[in-house]
């Protein structure tokens, strides 16, 4: 693969890269009509392809928060088609790496050496690169380690590109009203945390040793004294990526291992230290031979307010669900429903949020749940086509609910799709033995 000797980072470099893209996306279209006038049998498979290719293509050069949303998309099974997953889920662990001397050029700058005066021995090619940075191996005093090396200007474009998305995705989730600016504040705080490596030493640190005592989870040891704000030192852990394991593994057992691991892990942060690891991609868990999950990447940790956790959860009980007044009062605390909403809006998101609650807290609703179950992601799936196509929808202000949900939910449903992956069958109670 060919290395990146430098990123775009002004806002001008990026929108043009951006605006190439829209071009052949729109070229992908006229060729498509084009020949669905000839072909009216013609299936949208070979656009979808032709698109998904050339937005990671103009995506994957930029890195930083553009690459992050593909990184983000792919997560979304049940919604996105196939050829975008298959392409994006690329971002999570296959991108063109910084060059070798772009490499030297930030061990110099933010650690005052370069990588062979501090490690015994260092790999100049990245062994994983991603959205926010790429992975080197190292030795030093007989052990191995992995280097986690920032993309230069990231950090410094995150507020040009998400400005430059703003209009699309205002248009696109129809919001309205001067709060939805609280959607775009709090995805821009938390991509700004990811490239804040001090922080994450803190929290890897932090993560490691809360949940140290889960059975068949492990995490690598950090080093501080060889870390910095764009440069991150930890143990090398042998393993293959989650989504690599669960391409080749057919022992039902080994799945519901590692699927009870990922479950603990996630229940034991959420209802005890009442943060969380939000970014559940397969990029950031390995599978070692002794069938442990490795939690690897700590740079998205989302805090649970008690404000929203209470509502939240007591909305996964179905006697709650099932009450119409109980219902109404926790959609009004988690700012679902709105003072302004009218009759019409306050009718509509009433249902709609009962059918999604109804479906996506079943997990909860006994002491057991089978996440090979393809009717259940099938019915996700279903209920997100029809959502998609509902004109009632669209007229609506989209601009509700609060703004934890953004990554609340986006932890859930990326732990339900890696659940799904390793067709775990999940004791849904069993974190609770790891509680003070």
């Amino acid at each position: 693969m060919k290395t990146l000797d430098s990123i775009p980072t002004t806002k001008i470099e990026r929108a043009s890269q951006l605006l190439r893209t829209g071009v052949k996306v729109g070229g992908n279209y006229i060729s498509y009509y084009s020949e669905k006038i000839v072909n009216p049998s013609l299936t949208r498979d070979k656009l979808n392809e032709n698109n998904a290719e050339d937005i990671y293509d103009g995506l994957k050069n930029l890195k930083g928060s553009a690459l992050k949303v593909a990184q983000m998309l792919s997560m979304d099974k049940s919604i996105m088609p196939q050829a975008y997953v298959d392409k994006f889920s690329l971002s999570q662990f296959s991108v063109p790496a910084l060059s070798a001397p772009l490499v030297r050029k930030t061990f110099k700058k933010y650690l005052g050496k370069f990588p062979e005066e501090i490690y015994d021995t260092f790999s100049p090619d990245s062994v994983n690169a991603a959205s926010i940075g790429q992975v080197h191996m190292a030795t030093k005093d007989g052990k191995k380690l992995a280097i986690k090396i920032q993309y230069p200007g990231v950090a410094d474009s995150i507020s040009s590109d998400l400005a430059l998305v703003k209009p699309i995705a205002t248009r696109m989730f129809n919001l309205k009203g001067k709060d939805s600016e609280k959607y775009f504040k709090e995805v821009e705080n938390k991509l700004l945390e990811e490239t804040d490596y001090v922080l994450e030493l803190k929290q890897s640190e932090e993560m490691s040793n809360a949940c140290k005592n889960i059975e068949n989870l492990k995490f690598p040891k950090y080093y501080p004294e060889l870390s910095s704000e764009k440069i991150l030192t930890m143990d090398w852990m042998e393993g293959e990526h989650l989504s690599e394991f669960t391409a080749h593994n057919n022992d039902r057992e080994k799945g519901d291992i590692l699927g009870q691991a990922l479950w603990n892990f996630y229940m034991f942060q959420m209802h005890h230290l009442k943060k969380v690891h939000a970014d559940p991609h397969p990029g950031n868990f390995l599978i070692d031979t002794d069938v442990n999950l490795i939690a690897i990447d700590f740079g998205c940790i989302k805090e649970v307010p008690e404000e929203f956790y209470i509502p939240y959860f007591e909305l996964a009980n179905p006697e709650i669900i099932n009450n119409p007044m109980l219902f109404d009062k926790k959609m009004y605390e988690l700012e679902i429903l709105r003072q302004d909403d009218s009759p019409a809006e306050l009718t509509y998101f009433k249902d709609v949020f009962y059918r999604l609650l109804s479906l996506f807290t079943k997990p909860f609703h006994g002491d057991y749940f089978d996440f090979s179950d393809d009717k259940f992601f099938g019915e996700i799936a279903t209920m997100g086509e029809e959502f998609t196509k509902d004109t009632q929808l669209r007229k609506m202000n989209g601009n509700r609910g609060s703004k934890h949900f953004l990554y609340i939910n986006r932890t859930f449903f990326g732990l339900y799709n890696l659940l799904h992956d390793l067709k775990a069958r999940v004791n849904t109670e069993d974190y609770k033995k790891y509680m003070p």
